[in-house]
């Protein structure tokens, strides 16, 4: 529609002012109208395609952020403990917010300005053929040159990303340990680290914008020699290919038209680059495998208490030696196993090849009967309870947190759970009770009140296998006698695991299975094994003995 103007001043030119000799002022003002109207429908129409495109490119991305999300949730614990979470996080936030910012603006921008260069270039041939080579000829010379130059600049924006991703994990880290900085008054460090990261990303930062800036002015300057060109070999080639004076105008207006979206395309080549490494970094994320697959139409695990076996397997992490070695148990339904050794015995990798955060390199684990690769997660996450050794807490309520166990349930349930575990005097002294803000990652509770909160969460969600990495091996006396009461009231009548730190915790189970080097080198009851006098009695006597001193 916006052609319509040139074409409208070329008639008006040619045939109103200097064809007849006369000026027909009706003739003008009607063919002005025309082009009026063709500008107030293009106006129209572009502010109806802005908002399409720009609601179209706001939905897309949302998607693009929610699954991002969910393949980074369906990622082995080892693929993703490999990544720093500030980088993570940059994945879901940073990185597609620069393609959101260029997908409303330069995107738009884009589309529309291949749209307006082609409707031009097509209007010059049909004005003057010739004269569209010569401005088609000086735009592929300029489009090379932008082309040479966006390599540079795109590798100038991923490091950008690179930077910003280390700028918010150095950040994100300096922050959440701020207790430890002050205890051990690691402050100066610590800053001088933050700083180092924010002037690597801001230095890359002004790189990257010197370098889109000379690539904006060179739009001006392209724009002026074109224009130049237009001119001269119009005046002098124009009479002999036919090019009247209106025609001239035309093109001259024509130029403009194909000039404009040029420059707003150059321009939008910096948001494009930094748009095109920020999806680079998602699409990194999206490549990787899923190693552990959800079989959504596989056996779902009875409502009863659950037994585990584990058969000849064994466990490596990735590039490691075997932390696991040829490991074969049977846990019978409903009994309670503690689980001990040495750091670094395999005790804690046990724990979790049987929830399955972790997959074993051979052999098998079938919990309930069923091979444990076969149960679709829903099914396992409803069954399995995992309490890690410091109870994890979202920003929000006491409730809340509890619910995570069975969403849905109100207060009054919520409440009645830790009535059950014999901590409703504890969660009634609190300022509001079970509605009483935890802070983010439960930063107004001790370590031990989060556990607490925690215990309460696994019991609420009634599993029927529960997995526990000692609760009590790092809170505070005053709180260690009630988590331990609700431990043994949670595990009563259920399978469960318990890594234990203290052996106070293996003495109270039925079964106790010892590590040492990725191997099971004792399986028995406590009585049992401190009669063997092997690993166990050792363990058990420097435990008493350091039980002894602390006294």
């Amino acid at each position: 529609l916006q052609i319509a103007v040139p074409i409208v001043l070329q008639q008006v030119i040619d045939n109103e002012i200097l064809g007849s000799g006369e000026v027909d002022t009706t003739a003008v003002l009607q063919k002005g109208l025309i082009a009026l109207a063709a500008v107030g429908v293009a106006m129209v129409a572009r502010w109806i395609s802005l908002r399409r495109l720009v609601v179209s490119s706001a939905t897309g991305l949302a998607q693009l952020r929610i699954k991002t999300f969910d393949h980074l949730h369906r990622l082995s614990l080892l693929e993703l403990q490999s990544e720093r979470r500030g980088a993570l996080v940059a994945r879901v936030t940073s990185d597609v917010e620069t393609i959101q910012q260029f997908m409303e603006w330069g995107g738009v921008g884009m589309v529309l300005g291949v749209s307006q260069v082609s409707i031009a270039l097509l209007a010059m041939a049909v004005y003057r053929w010739q004269m569209m080579i010569v401005v088609v000829i000086g735009t592929l010379i300029y489009t090379l040159l932008v082309i040479l130059f966006q390599r540079v600049l795109g590798r100038a924006h991923d490091r950008v990303r690179e930077r910003v991703s280390d700028s918010l994990a150095v950040t994100g880290e300096a922050i959440s340990g701020l207790s430890t900085v002050r205890a051990y008054g690691m402050e100066e460090i610590v800053r001088d680290r933050v700083d180092d990261t924010l002037d690597r990303q801001f230095t890359a930062e002004v790189r990257t914008a010197i370098l889109a800036s000379s690539l904006f002015s060179s739009a001006e300057l392209f724009a002026g020699i074109l224009t130049a060109v237009v001119v001269g070999v119009g005046v002098v080639y124009g009479g002999d290919w036919g090019l009247t004076a209106g025609a001239l105008v035309a093109f001259l207006f024509l130029v403009n038209l194909l000039i404009d979206p040029i420059q707003r395309l150059v321009e939008t080549i910096d948001q494009a680059q930094s748009a095109g490494a920020g999806l680079r970094k998602i699409l990194g994320v999206l490549d990787s495998p899923i190693t552990i697959d959800d079989p959504v139409d596989g056996t779902v695990l009875p409502d009863e208490s659950l037994d585990v076996t584990f058969d000849s397997v064994t466990f490596a992490y990735p590039g490691g030696p075997d932390i696991l070695t040829d490991v074969s148990v049977h846990i019978p339904a409903g009994e309670r196993v503690a689980v001990v050794g040495e750091t670094g015995s395999g005790k804690t990798t046990f724990a979790k090849l049987a929830t399955r955060l972790l997959v074993p390199r051979m052999g098998q684990i079938a919990v309930g009967g069923v091979p444990i690769d076969d149960v679709p997660f829903a099914s396992l996450r409803s069954h399995i309870a995992y309490v890690p050794q410091e109870g994890f807490l979202f920003d929000g309520s006491v409730a809340d947190n509890v619910r995570y166990g069975r969403p849905g349930v109100g207060d009054d349930v919520v409440r009645a759970a830790f009535a059950d575990l014999g901590l409703l005097d504890w969660v009634d002294g609190l300022p509001n009770g079970v509605a009483s803000s935890v802070g983010e990652r439960g930063g107004n509770l001790s370590a031990g009140e989060r556990q607490l909160v925690a215990i309460a969460r696994a019991w609420i969600a009634e599993p029927s296998l529960l997995v526990l990495d000692e609760a009590t091996s790092a809170v505070d006396p005053a709180l260690e006698v009630q988590i331990r009461r609700a431990i043994e009231f949670l595990t009563a009548g259920r399978t469960s695991l318990t890594i234990a730190h203290r052996l106070s915790t293996a003495e109270a189970s039925d079964r106790v299975l010892v590590f040492d080097d990725g191997r099971i080198v004792e399986d028995g009851s406590h009585t049992e094994l401190i009669a063997i006098g092997g690993v166990y009695t050792a363990m058990h006597a420097d435990w008493e003995g350091s039980t002894t001193s602390a006294g």
